[in-house]
């Protein structure tokens, strides 16, 4: 699928890269994705004309035209198995629900949520199963 056409088209997309995806998309090493990841995550979402949220210790969403921004919430009992899959999917699933919502702010509120889950201080790679439990309490005590 181009990317560039769907967003040509009017179709909105939220990108969700590990600092290993982002370098093979860019056609870069990773140690350059990890120099400047705002950089990285804000060329992404220009060249595509997506919002794009590169994960990893301080996730970076970014969108055309807008400022990056990072995400203080989480730790690296994220970086398990299926805990990326989980993001994508609930940031998937709330965009289904509600379309109204821009995809920066679906991006930016399960950003959260998904660093909110394993905080504070959860102990341990978290399995996808309670990830998705933690984001459904975080997402119910705070608002959108």
């Amino acid at each position: 699928i181009d990317l560039r056409a769907r967003s040509h088209r009017g179709q909105p997309t939220i990108l969700t890269p590990h600092p290993l995806e982002a370098a093979r998309i860019i056609g870069c090493g990773v140690e350059q994705i990890q120099k400047n990841r705002l950089q990285a995550a804000q060329k992404l979402a220009d060249d595509f004309g997506c919002v794009v949220a590169l994960k990893g210790s301080g996730t970076i969403l970014a969108a055309p035209g807008a400022t990056p921004f990072v995400n203080l919430f989480g730790n690296a009992s994220l970086a398990g198995p299926g805990t990326g899959d989980v993001l994508a999917g609930w940031m998937a699933g709330w965009w289904a629900q509600d379309s109204s919502t821009t995809p920066l702010s679906i991006a930016r509120h399960a950003v959260a949520w998904h660093g909110l889950a394993v905080e504070p201080g959860w102990n341990g790679p978290m399995l996808a199963t309670d990830l998705i439990e933690n984001m459904y309490l975080a997402s119910r005590h705070s608002h959108r």
